[in-house]
C-alpha cells in the first residue's frame, strides 16, 4: 500500500479501490472527527457531493467515521465544491467535506476537506492527518456507513448568497447553461433564473455515470453550437463540481479563464477595487496564462504574478500579496472578496453582470486581447523520471526556448492527478509552436512512455 493519501487536491482515485475504498473513507472520517473534537468540541461537519454513483456510499462512510468519534454531521447532498467551502465558513461547521473528482470521469472520486475558514487544509495538517489515517487502517477498524438525510436548506442558502453578491440583475438575458451533468445541475439554472435570465439548460440530467461525459467545461463545442442555434446572449459550461467555468459569447467565441481575468480585472480596476501589495493593482495567474494577458494587464498598469499550475498555488499567492483576483486559464477563477476557492457559478455571474452593465457581448469585453498561439499536448507516461534527466526531451525544450527567446514560452510538467506529462508551447508563429510542441511530446513519449 502506497503511504500517501493527499495529493494536490485532496484524496483522489478510482472509487472502490484504495484510497477511495470503504475502509479508507471511514478512517478519514474517524481521524477528521478526532481533529474536529479537539478544535471545537460539539461542532458539526458538513458533507456534500457531486453526482457520481459512488458519492452516496463514500459520503456515508466518511460520515460513519465522524459519528464514530461523536461528531454531528449535516448532509448538503448534491452541491458544488465552492458551495461546501462557503457553507463551512458561514455556518456552524468546524470542517467541510466534498466528495468529488472534479473534471475526472465518473469512475473516479475524491475527498476534499475544508476547515472553518473555508480554505482547503494546509499541507502540514494534511500530513499530520495522513499519518493518523494510516495508523487507523493498521488497526483494521471495521467500516460502518452512516445513514444520511439531505438538509434541503443548505444548498438554497448558498444560491441565495451568490444572488446577493450581484449588484444588478440579468433581466432580458438569454443563457444556455451546461452543468456537465454534475453538481451545478439543479443550482446554476436556479441562480440565473432567480436574477431574471431566461435559461436553456443542457447536460443537467445526471444519472451517476454521465458526469463530464462529452459536456461541461472540458467539452464546450455542444454548448457553442447551442448558443448559436438559440441566438442566446451567452453560454456557460461548468465542470463536474462547478469550481470552474468556461463561457461562450453570442458569436460563438470561447471565453476562458484568461479572458475572465481581463474582464473582471478591468472592471475592478475601473471601480478602484483591484488590490495588490503596496497599493499596486495585481492579478495572480499561473504559468499557463497566455503572454497576451500579461501584456494587456501591463498596458493597464496592472501587475500579473504567475504561480505553478493549480488553484491552490494561486490562492496561496493571493493571500500572500493581498490580491483579490486570481485564477487559471482553465476557468478556475477566485474572487477573494466573495469566495475562498474557485467558483464557477460566481465567475459566470460576475462576467454576465459586467456585460449587462456595459450593454455589450462578453467577447466585446476582450476584443483588444491579443492571444499568442499556444499548444497543449498531454503525453501519457509510465514513470516519472525527473525531467532534467531526459536528454532527448531536454534538447528539444532548449531548442524551442532558444528559437522563441522572450517572444515565447515552453512549459513541461507532470500532472498532479493523472499519469501525464503536460507540454505547453507558446509563441508568435502557430506553425513553429505546433512543430516544437510535437517534437517535445514525441521525445517525452520515447523516454517515458
Amino acid at each position: 500500500m502506497a503511504r500517501q493519501l493527499f495529493g494536490t487536491d485532496g484524496i483522489r482515485g478510482q472509487a472502490g479501490e484504495y484510497p477511495l475504498d470503504a475502509r479508507t473513507a471511514h478512517a478519514v472520517g474517524a481521524v477528521l472527527g478526532e481533529w474536529a473534537g479537539q478544535v471545537q468540541p460539539g461542532a458539526e461537519v458538513v458533507i456534500g457531493m457531486d453526482t457520481r454513483e459512488s458519492g452516496p456510499w463514500l459520503a456515508a462512510q466518511v460520515a460513519g467515521g465522524l459519528r464514530r468519534r461523536g461528531v454531528p454531521v449535516r448532509f448538503a447532498g448534491l452541491i458544488t465544491t465552492p458551495g461546501v467551502a462557503w457553507l463551512t465558513r458561514s455556518g456552524p461547521f468546524v470542517a467541510g467535506v466534498m466528495i468529488s473528482a472534479s473534471h475526472n470521469p465518473f469512475q473516479d472520486n475524491g475527498i476534499k476537506i475544508f476547515d472553518h475558514s473555508g480554505y482547503k487544509l494546509p499541507d502540514e495538517l494534511e500530513h499530520a492527518l495522513e499519518e493518523k489515517i494510516f495508523a487507523q487502517l493498521d488497526q483494521d477498524l471495521e467500516p460502518q456507513a452512516a445513514g444520511l438525510a439531505v438538509d434541503e436548506g443548505l444548498d438554497r442558502s448558498y444560491v441565495d448568497y451568490l444572488a446577493g453578491t450581484a449588484a444588478g440583475n440579468l433581466h432580458g438575458m438569454r443563457l444556455v447553461v451546461d452543468c456537465a451533468n454534475g453538481a451545478a445541475a439543479h443550482l446554476a439554472p436556479e441562480l440565473f433564473e432567480k436574477l431574471g435570465a431566461r435559461v436553456t439548460p443542457i447536460a443537467c440530467t445526471p444519472d451517476g455515470r454521465n458526469i463530464n461525459e462529452d459536456c461541461g467545461a472540458l467539452h464546450v463545442e455542444a454548448l457553442r453550437l447551442r448558443v448559436l442555434a438559440e441566438r442566446a446572449h451567452a453560454g456557460v459550461a461548468f465542470d463536474g463540481d462547478a469550481d470552474r467555468a468556461i463561457l461562450v459569447s453570442e458569436r460563438g467565441a470561447i471565453i476562458d479563464g484568461d479572458c475572465v481575468l481581463l474582464i473582471a480585472g478591468r472592471a475592478l480596476l475601473g471601480a478602484g477595487r483591484l488590490r495588490g501589495p503596496n497599493g499596486c493593482p495585481t492579478v495572480v495567474a499561473t504559468v499557463m496564462s497566455n503572454l497576451g494577458l500579461e501584456r494587456a494587464f501591463t498596458g493597464l498598469g496592472v501587475r500579473l504574478l504567475r504561480t505553478a499550475v493549480g488553484d491552490k498555488y494561486v490562492l496561496e499567492e493571493m493571500k500572500r500579496c493581498g490580491a483579490n483576483l486570481g485564477g487559471e486559464q482553465s476557468g478556475h477563477v477566485i474572487f477573494h472578496d466573495h469566495a475562498t476557492t474557485g467558483d464557477g457559478m460566481l465567475t459566470a455571474l460576475r462576467v454576465l453582470e459586467i456585460a449587462q452593465r456595459a450593454g455589450a457581448g462578453i467577447d466585446d469585453l476582450v476584443r483588444d486581447l491579443e492571444i499568442y498561439p499556444q499548444r497543449l499536448v498531454n503525453v501519457r507516461v509510465r514513470n516519472r523520471k525527473p525531467l532534467g534527466e531526459l536528454a532527448q526531451a531536454g534538447a528539444e525544450i532548449r531548442a524551442a526556448e532558444q528559437a522563441f527567446g522572450a517572444a515565447g514560452r515552453v512549459l513541461v510538467r507532470f500532472s498532479g492527478t493523472e499519469p501525464l506529462v503536460r507540454v505547453m508551447v507558446e509563441g508568435p508563429d502557430l506553425e513553429r509552436v505546433e512543430s516544437f510542441a510535437g517534437r517535445i511530446a514525441q521525445a517525452l513519449h520515447a523516454e517515458l512512455g
